[in-house]
């Protein structure tokens, strides 16, 4: 236990002389120096500090700053340095947004300027003795630390604070109360008598169901899979992956097409049974079913590892006493799934909220939130403010979630997994709730089969929501063209410049994200420091931030300087890395648990330094985490929409808004082409590491051991 408390908290023994952090304050200063400050290239800080405009006095003390930091640094006046270099950072931030508009927004001189004054402040501080003298580890907390600052609370910070003030930029307490409280938002009308209930109740009022179907669906598939034998687990886990790698609209369409007004199905119904057609699809209907088709899968990976993690002994243990099968089920196995169950509805509740592509396709008058927020951002009426306050209301709605969460879970234990030797099996279902699970199971994935099979072929033929099953290759030449001439092939569909930039951008902000994320789960899991919860928190509090709370707050906080962003590249990563760096840290946390910290012990003690240990021996051990990050991130690029659609351009628009662009305009044909080539592509990348990483292995006997054995019993 001593050995394991000095491993986390070393005698701090400052180094004799630190070459980086002079080095670092070089580079700030040589940035500020030789680098345009601003967008668009332009005039250096010292430049615009020479030039004598209206704010150029607010560069001296930067400069000034910047000059002083390498001597003071290279002297080891430790105590001056941080005060220079977060005074540095202060007044430069301050007087940036001071300035607004009418200031210049941060460019490549900035960037690294500003950066290099934080990996100072950083070691400055590690110098003094913070996080125990480790620079490494300092670096890493305050350089991560600064980015979520700067990415996800002062956006959304700014975005919320956006609705109570009016257009005209004046502060309007009154103005924020009428949206936040208008009858469109919080109505009741549909419960006495009215047409319709306001944008607030009819989005908690799906979420909630959206919640407890996709709870309910997983847990269903997650038991056939875990203890229904290895012949149903290969179709199952399939299907219920399949929609993980889809865009979230993708099925909207294929219901469009089985089930309405013109549909497949709608037609076969009123041809043979004389039903006649209607529009029930379009409203609350049509969206909970697209919803659960495509955040049960979510459910289901959750549930799936929760029931392979209760130990068999446990289960043993009630069959010795002799309780029956039924017994076990409710009194053992379904009280240790109550976490998973939580957070299962949780993320359906959570997903349903910030849904943007379902409800396009199919909401019809039933309007919630996401839509609402998108149409006050991107619609004729304009209003940054009305979109802010539904933003916050949907925030509002996600925190009170994951209250009443952490209230249901309470503090009890629910560890089953231990040090212990454990090769048992599972206690079998009791016999109707097999049957149950399996009967609706197969209906499932049939239906789950007759959506895809939609989408596969609807490509390939003329117009398969008008019955005109005629082969044609014409939706996949307009979007996927190929023109060969002397110079080579040319691209000339129109959606492969969408493809190309969504797949750039997915595998730029993979790495970032996997970047971000295991080296804040390393320093999580590996150090002691003080605020070390307080970072954890940051980390994951954009896990609980809608996808449409993020993409509204981007655009308020930067669409003006000094961080303007909009229209380019660089917010799209951005948003990515930041929307999915929570799993990039829960992943780490999850695989640096199963290395035995005695191998970091054993690096220090060979004299190692914090850079050498992670880079030679923690890296190494940590390759199906950073894989699952990698994939994740990318997928989830490629396959998002609820915050994008709000940063996409003309120049850089993305496959899943080119996709919802088609939908719009009645071209459903063409975008059921592009969704087929996503979902193949995807599905490549999936099963491609898949393969690669393979499955982890807990030393018991297999889920068909288990169902040969309740055979046998029965």
């Amino acid at each position: 236990m001593a050995t394991h408390a000095a491993s986390l908290a070393p005698v701090f023994r400052p180094a004799a002389r630190d070459r980086t952090t002079p080095l670092v304050a070089t580079v700030a200063l040589a940035a500020l120096v030789l680098l345009p400050w601003a967008l668009g290239g332009g005039a250096t800080a010292l430049q615009l500090a020479l030039g004598g405009g209206p704010y150029a006095s607010g560069f001296w003390p930067l400069l000034a700053a910047a000059l002083a930091l390498p001597l003071v640094a290279w002297r080891g006046l430790d105590r001056a340095a941080v005060a220079v270099s977060a005074g540095a950072l202060v007044w430069t931030f301050g007087a940036a947004f001071v300035a607004g508009q009418a200031g210049a927004s941060f460019g490549w001189g900035a960037t690294v300027a500003l950066s290099a004054l934080t990996v100072v402040l950083a070691r400055s501080l590690a110098r003094r003795g913070a996080f125990h003298g480790d620079a490494t580890v300092a670096t890493i907390v305050v350089v991560i630390a600064a980015l979520l600052l700067l990415f996800i609370f002062f956006p959304v910070g700014r975005s919320l604070v956006a609705a109570v003030f009016d257009a005209q930029g004046r502060f309007a307490p009154g103005l924020a109360a009428d949206r936040l409280l208008s009858q469109d938002v919080w109505g009741l009308g549909c419960l006495g008598g009215g047409t319709r209930c306001g944008v607030a109740i009819n989005s908690a009022l799906l979420a909630t169901i959206v919640g407890i179907g996709s709870t309910a669906i997983g847990l269903l598939l997650a038991l056939v899979v875990q203890r229904g034998g290895s012949r149903y687990a290969g179709i199952t886990r399939l299907m219920s992956v399949l929609p993980i790698i889809t865009p979230p609209f993708v099925l909207a369409l294929a219901l469009v097409v089985l089930f309405g007004r013109t549909g497949v199905v709608t037609g076969w119904m009123a041809d043979w049974f004389g039903i006649p057609r209607s529009r029930w699809l379009y409203g609350l209907p049509g969206v909970t079913i697209a919803q659960l088709l495509t955040f049960s899968p979510i459910a289901f990976m959750l549930l799936l590892g929760a029931l392979q993690a209760i130990s068999p002994a446990l289960e043993e243990a009630a069959q010795t006493l002799r309780a029956s099968r039924w017994r076990v089920f409710r009194t053992v196995t379904w009280p240790l799934l109550r976490p998973a169950l939580a957070n299962a509805f949780l993320l359906g509740f959570v997903e349903s909220l910030a849904d943007f592509g379902n409800p396009i396709v199919l909401a019809g008058n039933y309007d919630v939130l996401s839509t609402k927020i998108f149409f006050a951002v991107a619609g004729a009426q304009h209003d940054p403010g009305r979109a802010a306050a539904l933003a916050s209301v949907l925030l509002g709605l996600t925190l009170v979630a994951f209250w009443l969460q952490q209230r249901w879970i309470g503090r009890r234990s629910y560890v089953t997994v231990s040090g212990k030797g454990d090769g048992g099996i599972h206690a079998p279902l009791p016999r109707p709730v097999w049957l149950g699970c399996f009967g609706f199971a197969a209906a499932w994935i049939v239906f789950t089969l007759a959506c895809y099979a939609i989408i596969l072929t609807g490509g390939f033929v003329k117009d398969i929501g008008r019955g005109d099953l005629t082969l044609h290759l014409g939706h996949f030449a307009a979007g996927f063209g190929v023109e060969w001439g002397a110079q080579g092939p040319r691209f000339v569909g129109s959606a492969w410049d969408s493809l190309f930039t969504t797949i750039l951008v997915a595998a730029v902000a993979a790495p970032l994200t996997a970047i971000v994320g295991l080296l804040s789960a390393y320093v999580i899991t590996r150090h002691r420091f003080a605020g070390r919860r307080t970072f954890e928190f940051l980390t994951m509090v954009s896990f609980a931030i809608p996808g449409t709370v993020i993409g509204v707050a981007y655009i308020v906080a930067f669409n003006v300087a000094p961080l303007e962003l909009t229209g380019g590249m660089a917010i799209l990563v951005l948003c990515f890395v930041f929307r999915n760096m929570p799993v990039g840290v829960r992943a780490g946390v999850a695989a640096l648990a199963q290395i035995d910290r005695t191998l970091d012990e054993a690096s220090s003690t060979l004299r190692a330094s914090t850079v050498r240990t992670l880079t030679r021996v923690i890296l190494p051990l940590l390759r199906p985490a950073i894989v699952a990050t990698l994939v994740f991130s990318f997928t989830h690029a490629m396959t998002a929409v609820s915050a994008v659609i709000f940063l996409a351009t003309a120049k850089y628009n993305l496959a899943t808004v080119y996709i919802i662009g088609r939908v719009e305009a009645g071209e459903y044909p063409l975008a059921i082409a592009y969704s087929s080539v996503l979902i193949v592509f995807m599905l490549a990348v999936l099963l491609a590491v898949q393969a690669a990483v393979g499955e982890s292995r807990l030393g018991r006997r297999s889920p068909g051991a288990a169902a040969t054995l309740a055979a046998g019993h029965s």
